[in-house]
């Protein structure tokens, strides 16, 4: 795997929160566009000349008269035209309408001393000058129309509006006038050929009459062939259809009576067929039946009585049978009777249908020529109803297509620039466009903002979060709340060591500025609080610090031991913090600038290791020169140092990818220098121990330290 490629960072949804903490750190961006819009806007809103404005109502009809015939299509319903309104929105600003009023009012003169230095316009220009003077606007689910015309005197305003509309009702009249008067020029005509066809067809149909001889008494009705025998055939149709259902009915009862045996007869022929003779012989022989049934019972088959009862059975079966056959033969006479029926009904309505058919094709062509002629009388009567409407039409008044109903009036008050909206736009753009500025230059913003940033994009936990302004804690003392953070750091490195003889630590950053001496020196002073032995080593040869924080000279330190000038003694300087000592960086000389690769450096982190319960080393930005990647290979441990919102995510990745490359080992990060009162997600990481120190700063003045240096 290659060690410099970037990982790829997983997509994270923003909280709620996270909105509020962007538009907290973004305040200054959000508050400065806010003002610069809402300022501007003011400013053009008062800088704006004022402009009056009147609006006219009209109502608009189509091209109609005021009192139509029922017959006329157009009172039929014609339709909504969805076009219609737009069509007069375009037609009140044609060229046709605006010319007339620019003419009435002198526009071009009036209007080219006030805007062309005194030259008469052209009537193009006044025309365009006026339909920016213009607003129109439909009035909903409504055939009225609101004509607006603005302008910086308010009488004006009013009359442009009230011509405007004067102008429109003019022309719609004119056109219907004309529309009017060549239509009925050309109906006339019209009517005057249709005439001329209808005098012809019925000559045609008077001849066709008295060629074929036909008598019509059904003339009245249009479009019919009378027929002599028309009324005769329906009547045998019909007689027909009943014959032939009666004789179906009739066969389908022999056929199922044929099937059944003669004791399934005598019970069914009665429901079939009614037959009271057959009924009474049905029930005397049900009644011997049982009266032989008791006398049996009483004197035995031998008896007269029974004898004479079981001759009466036989006769009556006998009568039975008959009558049942006599009623079978009854209904088959009467099936084969129908049928004869059927096939003189037949034979008479085929007779008849013969006689219609033909007296039909002789008579056609004066059909034809009848149901010609009552077409053209139809067509013409229609014609003559359309002269006669058009030309009441033409007579009649046409204010009713377009009515005044609401003149213009002039303006109280200008209606712009409207201040109130204006500055309410203002506000509301102000903020919309300072918020979506804050929140796109946090887009870009590439840079550390919380700890999910660092161990989404480093894969490195975070060992520690610094606040803001964080001083030497060694002159604040071990109770101050800075303290307790560099303290949460110690504990976090020493429960990530592996090994507890690994106790030299390299403390890198990918750039200048981000804290890093600090740490060392405050993280190197809260190990020597807790009573271990300590040594800062000043590496960063370019451009030391330590001895500034210190107030202690520099002349002598690392390089000089390095290059054997002197002893490790005459080097290591104490420090007001007995369990704390300090090497500075010395005199780097030009032609030892890889003086800390060398095996000297080496030896000496291995003496110092022995010496020293935890060896601090700060070390110069990673991304500039080789000095800290080396000493981050000779090391134990190497802390890497992340300034909030002070370099890109990709300079950082690439700092710890530089470490993991010389084989450094990378045991977490400082996120330094969190504005807690910006970010209140930090707080329970470094604000809690702010407040909770400051209330034992009030209830408990004394005892502090004790209870610190039991924590740490």
């Amino acid at each position: 795997m290659d060690p410099l490629r970037v990982q790829a960072q997983q997509e994270t949804k923003l909280h709620f929160l996270d909105y509020w903490r962007i538009i907290r750190i973004r305040k200054t961006v959000i508050l400065a566009v806010f003002l610069l819009v809402v300022i501007t806007a003011t400013l053009v809103t008062f800088i704006l000349p004022e402009s009056y404005s009147s609006t006219t109502r009209i109502k608009v009809e189509g091209n109609q008269p005021d009192v139509a015939f029922a017959s006329d299509p157009r009172m039929m319903g014609g339709g909504y035209d969805p076009y219609f309104i737009q069509t007069e929105f375009e037609t009140i600003r044609s060229e046709r309408v605006l010319s007339n009023v620019v003419a009435s009012l002198e526009l071009k003169k009036q209007w080219g001393n006030k805007y062309n230095g005194g030259q008469e316009l052209k009537m193009p220009e006044a025309i365009s000058i006026l339909k920016g003077h213009m607003a129109l606007n439909p009035v909903r689910n409504t055939k009225f129309i609101e004509i607006t015309m603005y302008s910086d005197n308010r009488d004006e305003a009013a009359k442009l509006a009230n011509d405007v509309a004067t102008a429109y009702r003019e022309f719609r009249n004119e056109e219907l006038l004309q529309l009017s008067q060549s239509g009925i020029k050309a109906l006339e005509s019209r009517f005057e050929e249709q005439n001329k066809k209808i005098t012809e067809a019925q000559e045609k149909v008077d001849k066709l009459r008295e060629a074929l001889k036909v008598s019509d008494p059904m003339s009245s009705e249009p479009n019919s062939t009378p027929l002599l025998s028309a009324e005769e055939t329906r009547k045998l149709a019909a007689l027909k259809i009943e014959k032939e259902m009666q004789l179906m009915t009739e066969e389908t009862l022999i056929d199922d009576l044929i099937k059944l045996s003669r004791e399934q007869l005598i019970e069914v022929l009665p429901t079939a067929t009614p037959d009271p003779l057959l009924n009474s012989l049905r029930e005397q022989l049900t009644l011997a039946e049982q009266h032989l049934v008791t006398l049996r019972k009483d004197y035995g088959d031998s008896h007269p009585d029974v004898l004479r009862v079981s001759s009466q059975i036989d006769d009556l079966n006998k009568k039975i049978n008959n009558r049942v056959e006599g009623i079978v033969l009854g209904l088959t006479k009467r099936v084969d009777s129908l049928k004869e029926g059927l096939k003189k009904l037949q034979q008479g309505l085929e007779d008849a249908t013969s006689k219609d058919i033909a007296r039909a094709a002789e008579t056609r062509p004066y059909f034809e020529a009848k149901r010609f002629l009552e077409e053209k009388q139809r067509f013409g009567q229609a014609l003559s109803m359309k002269i006669a409407a058009e030309n009441i039409d033409a007579l009649q008044p046409k204010s009713s297509m377009v009515q005044i109903m609401d003149p213009a009036q002039p303006g109280a008050r200008p209606v712009k620039p409207n201040k109130p909206l204006n500055i309410a736009l203002g506000i509301i753009i102000g903020l919309v466009v300072g918020v979506g500025l804050a929140f796109f230059i946090e887009y870009l913003d590439t840079s550390v903002k919380t700890i999910d940033d660092v161990e989404r994009s480093l894969q490195s936990p975070v060992l520690g979060v610094i606040p803001q302004n964080v001083g030497l804690i060694m002159e604040e003392g071990m109770d101050s709340p800075h303290a307790e953070a560099y303290r949460v750091l110690r504990t976090n490195l020493l429960f990530s060591r592996k090994d507890d003889k690994l106790n030299t630590v390299a403390v890198v950053s990918a750039g200048a500025g981000e804290g890093k001496s600090t740490t060392v020196f405050n993280l190197a002073t809260a190990f020597a609080q807790s009573g271990s032995r300590v040594l800062m080593v000043d590496s960063d040869l370019r451009r030391p610090t330590l001895h500034k924080m210190l107030q202690v000279t520099n002349n002598m330190g690392l390089t000089n031991y390095l290059l054997k000038q002197s002893t490790l003694e005459q080097v290591i300087q104490t420090t007001n913090l007995p369990t704390l000592d300090f090497l500075a960086s010395g005199k780097l000389p030009s032609s030892s600038l890889g003086i800390l690769s060398s095996a000297q450096m080496r030896d000496l982190i291995t003496e110092l290791k022995r010496r020293y319960d935890y060896v601090f080393f700060d070390s110069p930005p990673i991304m500039g020169v080789s000095d800290a990647s080396i000493l981050a290979s000779e090391v134990d441990m190497t802390l890497q140092v992340i300034q909030y919102r002070r370099y890109p995510q990709p300079m950082n990745i690439r700092a710890k990818q530089l470490i993991e490359k010389v084989g450094g080992n990378l045991v977490g990060i400082v996120l330094n220098n969190i504005n807690m009162s910006q970010d209140e997600s930090y707080y329970y990481y470094s604000g809690y121990y702010h407040d909770y120190y400051s209330r034992n700063d009030e209830e408990e003045p004394a005892g502090r330290g004790a209870d610190d240096e039991a924590k740490a």
